[in-house]
């Protein structure tokens, strides 16, 4: 019998599995892939790795608690990665401006009243604001004996709100929210405190995986092994069987069945609940409620490769929007026509040529790709692949009208819809940011990491946050339970 069973093999699982095996756990790790890595996966395209989900993560300067994170699982030093310009991580480009996100309070400050000369106060004070919410996650509440402060009123706050209330200027307001498909926002439901940990962490350390983020996920199991850990690729898991109040077995789809005392899933709820099929301790409001809740849209990803010897490398990425409201693409999901994009490079090592990597990502809802949804990858029909190449096409022609010459030469190798991610991590409609987090009831949208279930209990995007950091603090908050709170807050806080 294991001492814990991770389901999924994703950042939220493998981050439980390295954390509990590094104290002393004997952990095993099922992944219904052949690969592991979930959103971290990269595959190999003329040379080169191409990352699927995680094109860049935060808070990863000295100090900051995804590095302190990192530190205390022992891969930190094993990553190779590439710190963003900090005189602009990120540009947002609205009605024909680029305006630069800089990394730290005072730069971001400096750079961004640059643009808003009449507004420096209200940006500062925007990103104090920023600021207040990081700091309930952030490395002074690991000395203190916590995960997390626990703070919950920027929970109940409206992102969109609060940036009005920040400043009366319409366009600064925009910009200001100008990022939001970074974690699938909405003018209507999201919180302050997603809007503000995305952004924080960004201010405080934006690196990019030199080679993909591929790296992270191996960098975990190379921890889960090296202290006794297994990982089992290949493995899909059937059913949860529940005996005397717990989970007692995991049974595999290849009819084997799997015992632990404890059982972490990463894996979307209303999934997993299937899974576990009929039971008091799940109660049917809580099935109802789980499975009433709304997926954020997926994204459309375009990938291409460009191999112009005098093509510039971006050490930042771009935000594009077209039109007069960065929140188009939430408030009017009937137009399936481009209406945002994030462009970001990808940076190699070890290549014989200036390969460049370029992957365009635009939000996309389930919706457009609905006809499909009874496939499987590699088996949709000629009129799927005509699909992806016209939107490919698309999306390409919307980026090169922005910024000429920003593709010349560049070629298509690859895209992806909602139907890909679906199929390969699990996620119900290809939902690219988990279950959308409702600040008018934060306590049903967000899902605690404990269940009625007393050992069982839930990891990943769909919990509390999504992105790197909110993923890897959802599954520190699942350890500390299993740990001890103050225990492993001390031991992160000493690596």
């Amino acid at each position: 019998m294991f001492d814990a069973l991770i389901i999924g093999s994703g950042l939220g699982g493998l981050t439980v599995a390295a954390a509990l095996s590094k104290e002393g756990m004997n952990v095993c790790v099922v992944e219904k892939e052949a690969k592991i890595g979930g959103c971290l996966r990269c595959y190999r395209r003329e040379g080169v790795e191409i990352d699927t989900g995680i094109h860049y993560v935060g808070s990863m300067d000295d100090g900051e608690i995804l590095n302190q994170y990192f530190r205390y699982l022992g891969i930190f030093d094993k990553l190779r990665i590439q710190r963003l310009d900090e005189e602009a991580f990120d540009v947002i480009r609205f009605q024909g401006t680029d305006y630069p996100f800089a990394m730290g309070a005072e730069l971001f400050t400096e750079r961004l009243s640059t643009y808003f000369p009449n507004e420096k106060e209200a940006i500062r004070h925007y990103v104090d604001l920023l600021e207040k919410v990081g700091r309930t996650v952030g490395v002074e509440q690991l000395q203190q004996g916590r995960i997390s402060s626990g703070e919950m009123d920027s929970f109940y706050e409206s992102a969109w709100g609060k940036i009005c209330s920040v400043t009366h200027d319409k366009k600064l307001q925009q910009v200001l929210a100008g990022n939001a498909i970074l974690y699938g926002g909405h003018p209507d439901r999201s919180s302050f405190y997603l809007h503000a940990m995305v952004n924080d962490s960004y201010l405080h350390g934006a690196y990019r995986f030199i080679n993909g983020s591929q790296q992270l996920a191996d960098a975990l199991v190379e921890v889960i092994q090296s202290n006794g850990g297994l990982i089992r690729t290949s493995s899909q898991v059937e059913k949860l069987e529940v005996k005397d109040g717990v989970i007692a077995s995991v049974r595999l789809s290849n009819g084997e069945t799997i015992a632990a005392k404890r059982v972490i899933s990463s894996i979307h709820p209303s999934v997993l609940f299937d899974m576990i099929g009929e039971t008091p301790l799940l109660r049917k409001a809580l099935r109802t409620r789980i499975d009433s809740l709304s997926n954020s849209y997926g994204l459309f990803s375009a990938v291409f490769i460009q191999k112009e010897k005098d093509s510039a490398y971006l050490n930042h990425n771009i935000i594009l929007h077209k039109g007069n409201d960065v929140w188009h693409t939430a408030l009017y999901p009937d137009d399936t026509s481009i209406n945002q994009c994030m462009v970001s490079m990808q940076p190699q090592s070890g290549t014989e040529e200036p390969n460049h990597v370029i992957c365009m990502i635009s939000p996309m809802y389930f919706s457009e790709v609905e006809r499909w949804k009874e496939t499987s990858v590699g088996k949709r029909g000629e009129r799927y692949m005509q699909f992806k190449q016209e939107k490919a096409d698309e999306l390409k022609g919307f980026v090169e009208r922005e910024f000429p010459g920003l593709t010349q030469g560049a070629r298509l190798v690859d895209c992806a819809s909602p139907l890909t991610y679906r199929d390969y991590t699990g996620t119900p409609e290809g939902a690219a940011y988990g279950i959308v987090k409702d600040y008018h009831n934060p306590l049903v949208s967000i899902i605690p990491v404990q269940t009625r279930i007393d050992n069982l209990f839930l990891v990943g995007q769909n919990v509390n946050l999504h992105g790197a950091l909110g993923v890897t603090l959802t599954s520190m908050l699942a350890c500390s339970d299993i740990l001890g709170k103050e225990y492993l807050a001390h031991k992160i806080s000493e690596a």
